[in-house]
């Protein structure tokens, strides 16, 4: 639609105000008074459209998906379930495909035309654990479709440190713009690592702990309390937030670097 507005100024069939007017109507599409999906986020944030699947009918779901695909070419999907995953697999249309992480609970719906531009930009992404490993993979997900070159590592925790130091040189070597450090438990690792290395670092806590600040509240208090500068801490599981603000990051270096030649 954007594409379609834009021709139509060009060619002087609409003025600048009725262009306006049409950018601002289409910038909201609502599906059957259950939700309103923000199609124009990607121009405006450079961030694709994400759709939450936890707390949605299989249903619901399935009609957002469908709109979003049919609206942009491609929706990205978190949190879904095994129903909702089944659905999905029913409903994707023949000019489509779907792309399931089961691990993450992440998918990828595209049409089969749809063109990933590569940015240019650079992502490290290392785990602690190998519980931590969906979310990381969450996070990947996003900064993949976001059009950056991820160096993922797992189960590299400050447990056995020696393991961290071969991936974290080699994405030294590589010149990641940015690293994400997923760890639960007593959350060390973004720590570590952001007191080694001369780049952001978004840490994640995660839920996999138990007892006396269960279920990720230790890891992310012991992230907001970290020495190191440089580091900085998204909520507990949400690879979506480290994976798509990386990338924010990632491309913004990438930008200035083909700038520069």
């Amino acid at each position: 639609m954007l594409r379609e507005v834009l021709k139509k100024l060009v060619r002087r069939e609409i003025s600048i105000d009725e262009a306006e007017k049409l950018l601002r109507v289409t910038a909201i599409s609502e599906i059957d008074n259950i939700a309103k999906l923000d199609v124009n986020r990607e121009i405006r944030k450079g961030i694709p459209e994400i759709v939450l699947a936890e707390g949605k009918t299989t249903d619901d779901l399935a009609k957002i998906a469908l709109e979003a695909l049919e609206r942009k070419g491609r929706v990205i999907i978190s949190r879904a379930s095994s129903g909702h995953i089944n659905v999905l697999k029913h409903a994707t249309p023949a000019d489509s495909i779907l792309q399931i992480n089961e691990k993450a609970g992440i998918i990828v719906l595209k049409k089969k035309d749809f063109e990933l531009e590569k940015t240019g930009g650079k992502i490290g992404i290392l785990t602690a654990g190998t519980s931590d490993i969906p979310v990381a993979e969450e996070a990947k997900t996003v900064a993949e479709e976001m059009g950056c070159e991820v160096v993922a590592a797992y189960d590299v925790g400050i447990a056995g440190i020696h393991r961290l130091f071969p991936p974290l040189k080699e994405m030294i070597e590589r010149d990641v713009d940015v690293i994400v450090a997923v760890a639960g438990r007593e959350g060390a690792l973004p720590s570590v690592v952001a007191g080694m290395v001369d780049i952001p670092v978004i840490g994640v806590p995660t839920s996999i702990s138990y007892g006396l600040g269960e279920k990720g509240v230790s890891a992310l208090m012991a992230m907001l309390q970290a020495c190191p500068l440089g580091l900085t801490v998204v909520n507990i599981d949400s690879g979506v937030a480290a994976g798509s603000t990386a990338a924010l990051i990632a491309n913004r270096v990438a930008k200035v670097r083909k700038a520069k030649g």
